[in-house]
């Protein structure tokens, strides 16, 4: 019955379900494998294109990759439960959302070394920096809310109340924040001048919504969603513009300026390449094979690679009362980031 009501949502929605237009090929596939092993699971990752680095959390602490040759060379130390990793380049500083600890670990860009902690809200989730205001804001899923800091001072500005648990966020880089509300399926709005909500949006019929990501120029937001679809939203009136058929178990999304595609990494084992056609046309380009897993992803705006991670999986350990769904657990030493590039 689920997927026959998805299939009747698809046919009533007014969004358009597109698809490529034939013969047209993205170009991607993996193009290199980095095996970093090391302990524990991953979360958010993101790239500094400027400084080559490529920054992955790993539960306790972030690992520091260089982009070119896929070695260790570096690691932000205790980070416990951290989610995401946001930077602010003009400021040589950046900035991890540890959940476990519901505290914001700021760190120098140059040494990794940190500089301090600042407590926010419980269990923080996504952070993002703001350019305009030089905040940063991290998406507590606890108390669900958001915490707006001061980034050259560590201080708490603000408490912002969401309306359900927040998952991945984005800026416009000119004042207003996105994130998603993944148990409300819906898009909100924040005013990072004003630090308070701004507009709040129905998602249907994208459900459950996690990635997200922006086309900055046009004003369009990409969201991944639960139910095997990214929905296109125009970020000024909250319209879902499209729908496209992507991998199950979508975790991020990211777009690219200068190539006008987004991007949707699946734990299937796909990454999903969106071709922007115009600011109200999107079809699927490509279906490029990964790894099962592989459900975060970072891109490189220098060379336009996109970077996933994963690792192998044992089988899970005995169902609980307490958790009856529980992780299955990763191999030893198998982790890796596989870059998927032309």
């Amino acid at each position: 019955m689920q997927g026959l009501r998805t299939a009747l949502i698809f046919l009533l929605a007014s969004a358009a379900v597109a698809t490529g237009p034939a013969g047209y090929d993205a170009g991607y596939k993996v193009v290199n494998t980095y095996k970093l092993g090391g302990e524990g699971g991953w979360d958010y990752l993101i790239a500094d294109a400027a400084a080559r680095r490529l920054y992955i959390s790993r539960a306790t602490h972030v690992m520091v990759m260089d982009l070119d040759s896929g070695k260790t060379v570096g690691d932000i130390a205790d980070t416990p439960g951290v989610h995401g990793i946001a930077l602010a380049p003009e400021l040589g500083r950046g900035f991890t959302s540890n959940g476990r600890e519901g505290t914001v670990t700021i760190f120098d860009r140059k040494t990794l070394g940190s500089i301090s902690k600042a407590k926010v809200g419980e269990n923080p989730d996504a952070i993002v920096y703001d350019p305009a205001t030089r905040r940063v804001f991290t998406f507590n899923g606890k108390s669900q809310d958001a915490t707006a800091l001061d980034a050259e001072t560590g201080t708490v500005l603000s408490t912002i109340k969401l309306d359900g648990k927040p998952e991945f966020a984005a800026s416009d880089g000119k004042g207003e924040i996105f994130v998603n509300i993944e148990d409300k399926s819906e898009l909100t709005a924040i005013d990072s001048n004003k630090m308070e909500v701004k507009a709040k949006w129905p998602l249907a019929p994208c459900e459950s919504p996690s990635g997200l990501s922006m086309d900055r120029k046009n004003r369009r937001l990409f969201v991944g969603c639960e139910n095997k679809m990214m929905a296109v939203v125009n970020a000024d009136t909250g319209k879902v513009l499209a729908t496209l058929l992507i991998g199950e178990g979508v975790d991020a999304t990211t777009f690219d300026d200068e190539s006008g595609l987004a991007f949707a990494s699946c734990g299937e084992g796909v990454l999903t390449v969106v071709r922007e056609e115009s600011p109200d046309k999107f079809s699927v380009a490509q279906t490029v094979p990964t790894q099962p897993g592989a459900r975060t992803l970072a891109l490189d705006a220098k060379t336009h690679n996109v970077y996933v991670v994963t690792a192998k999986f044992g089988p899970p350990p005995p169902a609980t009362t307490d958790s009856p769904h529980p992780r299955r657990s990763i191999q030893p030493d198998s982790f890796v980031v596989l870059v998927v590039g032309k």
